[in-house]
């Protein structure tokens, strides 16, 4: 009998998505259809679909050859993971080419299903519900850069604005300028002007989506000795990055820092992307690049997502799903997201929207480190939260969730705790972290990790000015030395004056 393992939620029905780009073929087996989805197995083929479609107008014979056996793998595979769906989409040189529908034909008797091919304006919409989302509150132009074409959108909030599909994908555009740096810049030039949307997003963030622009930031971290190897919602400065792109431009990247971490099929496309790149940000003139790694796929499933589903905060249902999996108490998280927003408010303390949604998170990740070594509990649940696939949530935010664990379990004025991700998480949260660590401190020492305690602790407010934390008289016992010691942590970082009493 095969019995799934403790560490898949018993709830989801695994479900594949097969996305056939102009240059890349990709399998995503997911966990199940989720607010924030989970990749169970991943796998891509470079295979070059598009390459010569501008000059021939059809697929690539080699590549049309190379490509079936592949998806007959995928195929399998997705049957091997369980997925009880198989959902395949195909973008701009399918829908383009002129041998296109057999090549469609052919692959739909491989996979026994039907492939989908999506318009132009839907791959843009599907492209566009992968950022809306990946991230709180977009408010932007979404760019997704394919092999055949780049698709450009404005989204606000849940909002779909103008969009336009233009002829630029990586190897599109290496076709049209025969190899041509020059001739590239030029070519993008003229199709950029063309999107007028783009001007309404001056001072607005541009979301980049795409395996090019991906390896191309990828290329920027390692350049830049970035800390924090998680692509999703990396940030590129405006200003700072341009000589960057300019130089991958112009071709010289073999000699480029980090270059070895960018595979050597990927490589060929990056002059182009930075091209492209470069003529966006002079047409737009936007207030940062924000990468994404979701986009058309994972815009797909969200469509799949009921209203309700939709409204659900990606981040705080990543960090649940977490605590289900990995914390001694789902019920006790809980309990500690309540007690935390009520000693802030007795505290006096206001929390901005990003602010108490990261801590509601932070709450609901604190137990899950706890199976291992105590010496090791912070560092590990440090480097699982802040490389963990979370979604709506920038890179200061994932480091403040880091932080709280592992000061949490570390000791709040351990100063020694990742200097290179603490500098990254700015000084606001750095103190925020330690304060709400101070206080987990605390009240875990009064309840054992164990949820019906929490909820009946009260703070109140004595006459001489002290604020106190008291536990009820049935539960007397659970007042001790330690406790009284980690309460005198918190006044000192709080600045309140605190004492523990039995009421």
């Amino acid at each position: 009998m095969i019995s799934l393992s403790q560490g898949r939620l018993q709830d989801r029905r695994p479900l594949s998505v097969i996305d056939i780009g102009s240059n890349s073929i990709r399998l995503v087996v997911y966990e199940g259809i989720a607010r924030s989805p989970t990749v169970l197995f991943n796998e891509k083929m470079l295979a070059g679909l598009g390459r010569g479609i501008v000059s021939t107008g059809k697929l690539d014979p080699e590549a049309v050859t190379r490509s079936m056996p592949e998806f007959q793998r995928f195929r399998a595979l997705s049957e091997q993971a369980g997925a009880d769906r198989l959902h395949v989409i195909a973008t701009a040189a399918a829908r383009e080419a002129e041998n296109g529908p057999d090549f469609i034909h052919r692959v739909e008797a491989v996979l026994g299903t039907e492939i989908r091919i999506l318009t132009g304006r839907e791959e843009a919409y599907y492209s566009a519900l992968g950022v809306i989302s990946a991230f709180h509150q977009a408010d932007g132009i979404t760019g997704d850069l394919g092999g055949g074409s780049l698709e450009l959108v404005d989204v606000k909030g849940e909002a779909i604005g103008d969009g336009i599909t233009l002829p630029l994908g990586g190897l599109r555009l290496q076709d049209m300028a025969k190899n041509s740096f020059a001739t590239a810049a030029k070519i993008a030039r003229e199709q950029i002007a063309r999107a007028e949307l783009l001007h309404a997003g001056e001072g607005r963030p541009f979301y980049a989506v795409g395996g090019t622009w991906r390896n191309l930031a990828r290329l920027h971290m390692n350049t830049t000795n970035y800390p924090l190897a998680v692509m999703h919602h990396y940030e590129m400065n405006i200003a700072g990055s341009i000589p960057f792109l300019q130089k991958v431009a112009r071709g010289d990247i073999d000699k480029i820092k980090g270059i070895d971490g960018v595979s050597k099929a990927r490589r060929g496309l990056l002059p182009y992307g930075a091209i492209v790149l470069l003529e966006i940000i002079a047409a737009m003139q936007p207030s940062k690049i924000a990468v994404s790694a979701l986009g058309v796929r994972e815009g797909f499933l969200y469509s799949l997502l009921s209203e309700e589903e939709r409204r659900t905060d990606p981040l705080i249902s990543a960090a649940e799903e977490l605590a289900l999996l990995r914390a001694r108490s789902v019920t006790h998280s809980h309990e500690l997201v309540r007690w935390t927003r009520e000693a802030l408010e007795a505290f006096g303390i206001v929390e901005t929207v990003d602010e108490g949604r990261y801590r509601h998170a932070a709450c609901l990740l604190a137990d899950i480190g706890w199976r291992a070594h105590p010496e090791y509990r912070g560092t590990q649940s440090l480097n699982i939260i802040a490389h963990a696939s979370f979604i709506g949530v920038d890179h200061p935010g994932r480091l403040f969730l880091a932080l709280v664990n592992a000061f949490r379990n570390d000791g709040v004025f351990n100063d020694a705790i990742a200097p290179e991700l603490k500098a990254l998480a700015t000084p606001p949260y750095v103190e925020r972290a330690r304060l709400l660590a101070a206080m987990m401190r605390v009240v875990y020492l009064l309840t054992a990790s164990m949820p019906g305690v929490m909820p009946r602790l009260k703070w109140e407010k004595r006459d001489n000015g002290v604020l106190a934390l008291v536990i009820p008289s049935d539960l007397a016992g659970l007042y001790g030395e330690r406790p009284v010691g980690r309460l005198a942590q918190l006044a000192r970082i709080s600045g309140k004056k605190l004492e523990l009493a039995v009421g």
